[in-house]
């Protein structure tokens, strides 16, 4: 859904997904720092907070009970479990952004663009590819974020979302150059006409 006042900018949705490790984080903070009027979700989640995290600008950290009453409160556009923590999308912020005429970026695993695909079928859906499968896994040792058992699991998962992601996304963008990946999504944006 796109929401448009009288006199302002256009807004919407768009969804950037991939597996983990593919620096889909990365993308969308520099289509952030070249575009106006764009902003980036903040998610909800109930994994432990990482080193160099802050609370309010990588995730909203929370308990798992108030992650429950905000579900059972209808405030969560999508949420999903994810190894173990559950990760979600709060309503608010994104209705907010949208009513401001912002174009607002949810950075979503596959089950949550899902969620949000039938909420706002107008949302355009971005997927970030790797390279190859060895870069992807060089990429999540260098991050050092899990040991080598979450890191194979998450690899495992990585071939699953990338098959369901060409089932549901109209943008494949590989990052195998950063700025290049930057370029093409800041382009699919501007192609959308969701900004001006």
């Amino acid at each position: 859904m796109t929401t448009e006042r009288p006199g302002s900018k256009k807004g919407g949705i768009v969804i950037v997904s991939g597996p983990s490790g593919v620096g889909k984080t990365t993308v969308c903070r520099q289509v952030i720092r070249r575009l106006d009027n764009v902003c980036l979700s903040v998610s909800l989640t109930t994994r432990p907070r990482g080193p160099g995290e802050t609370h309010g600008k990588d995730y909203w950290f929370v308990s798992k009970e108030e992650f429950q009453q905000r579900i059972e409160a209808g405030q969560m556009l999508e949420y999903a479990e994810v190894f173990g923590h559950l990760y979600g999308t709060p309503k608010d912020n994104v209705e907010n952004a949208l009513q401001r005429g912002q174009v607002v970026i949810l950075e979503i695993d596959v089950q949550g663009a899902k969620q949000v695909k039938v909420v706002y079928p107008d949302a355009t859906m971005v997927f970030i590819l790797p390279p190859s499968a060895r870069t992807l896994a060089q990429r999540m040792s260098r991050r050092g974020r899990e040991d080598s058992g979450a890191a194979e699991i998450r690899l495992d998962g990585a071939g699953t979302e990338i098959a369901a992601a060409w089932q549901y996304y109209e943008h494949m963008v590989i990052n195998e150059d950063l700025e290049q990946a930057v370029r093409e999504v800041v382009n699919i944006i501007r192609g959308q006409q969701l900004i001006h």
